[in-house]
């Protein structure tokens, strides 16, 4: 993709923030998430809520929820957000920990990243709760599902 297409490019090739100050103010919504391969064994401590460190699902949750809100500490050139909503669900699954989450604002830019901080903090939660179970567990699939709002439109990964 050519420099000019990238909203976070200057003429010069430098980073730069958005300027979204002209931008209407619109209701947008977006839906991201993650996966925590790991074994059986430790699939059933984080489902019967045996972890050593406690309630591995509800703990990773409300990281989820946190890092949402702080996703333009995180991220340089993210704007702050009021979100209306951040909700973080996570699954236990056959072959992993499923981890969705759903942000919503109206603004003047879009939270496909806040949606995507939360899905991977409470991945990254889960992942550090249950290392001294097992060192092989693997974060994979962190992807946006889909997302409503703004000049780019709809978009839903098929």
């Amino acid at each position: 993709m050519a420099a000019d297409k990238l909203s976070h490019i200057d003429q010069d090739g430098r980073a730069r923030m958005v300027d979204v100050g002209d931008k209407a103010v619109t209701y947008r919504t977006a839906k991201a998430e993650a996966r925590l391969m790991a074994g059986p064994d430790t699939l059933a401590l984080a489902r019967d809520g045996n972890a050593k460190k406690g309630d591995v699902i509800a703990v990773a949750e409300l990281a989820g929820v946190m890092a949402a809100k702080k996703t333009s500490d995180l991220i340089p050139l993210c704007h702050p957000l009021p979100l209306s909503k951040i909700k973080v669900e996570i699954m236990i699954e056959e072959t992993c920990i499923r981890v969705t989450s759903e942000a919503r604002t109206s603004g003047q830019t879009g939270v496909e990243m806040e949606a995507l901080t939360a899905a991977s903090v409470a991945a990254l939660t889960l992942y550090d709760m249950l290392k001294a179970a097992d060192k092989s567990m693997t974060i994979e699939g962190v992807r946006l599902l889909e997302k409503t709002g703004g000049v780019s439109g709809d978009y839903k990964r098929l």
